[in-house]
């Protein structure tokens, strides 16, 4: 376990990963946070400086970490988790789809600077997932998210293994071609 927010944490989840498996081979990039719901102009710096660290900079550190050992096997998967509050505007997401816009960026540089040495980095953004984190949007019937899922072609909220199903397809051989996505 680690704090994802804290860069020595990181470094010892690399490393006791590196000890007990020899290498890394897919790294997942999910943790995230959202402490605030609402408009932009009532997010303190304290929160602002939160989200970017544990949303953004967590994903550039370990990619930074684990990139360079898979560029010397010439093999390796990145996704990163991100959100459609990336692409699209939010009046009480802004800040958290500010930090996930930011991961769509950080996929597509990473997949530009680590494409040659056979590293495929790719994006998720996945809309309303019923976990835990987006309990807030899926338990309130009076949700704006949650009426605009339940508007989306499905018509409902995504399972989690839903998107650890793309993730295993980005991840595996027959997603070997594709980079730089999300």
């Amino acid at each position: 376990p680690c704090h994802v927010g804290r860069k020595e944490e990181l470094k010892s989840l690399v490393d006791a990963t590196i000890a007990q498996w020899g290498r890394i081979d897919i790294l997942v990039c999910n943790a995230a946070v959202n402490p605030y719901y609402g408009p932009s102009l009532g997010v303190s710096d304290e929160v602002y400086e939160r989200v970017m660290d544990t949303n953004v900079k967590s994903n550039f550190w370990l990619c930074n970490m684990v990139l360079p050992a898979m560029a010397e096997r010439k093999d390796g998967a990145v996704i990163i988790v991100s959100s459609i509050a990336g692409v699209q505007g939010s009046d009480r997401l802004g800040l958290y789809g500010l930090s996930k816009a930011a991961d769509m960026q950080l996929t597509r540089n990473l997949a530009v600077e680590w494409g040659p040495h056979n590293i495929r980095t790719n994006c998720l953004a996945p809309g309303v997932i019923k976990t835990e984190f987006s309990r807030a949007l899926w338990d309130n019937p009076n949700s704006a998210s949650l009426q605009a899922t339940l508007q989306s072609p499905l018509q409902r909220i995504g399972t989690t293994d839903e998107v650890a199903g793309a993730a295993v397809f980005l991840a595996s051989a027959a997603g070997s071609f594709i980079t730089g996505q999300t």
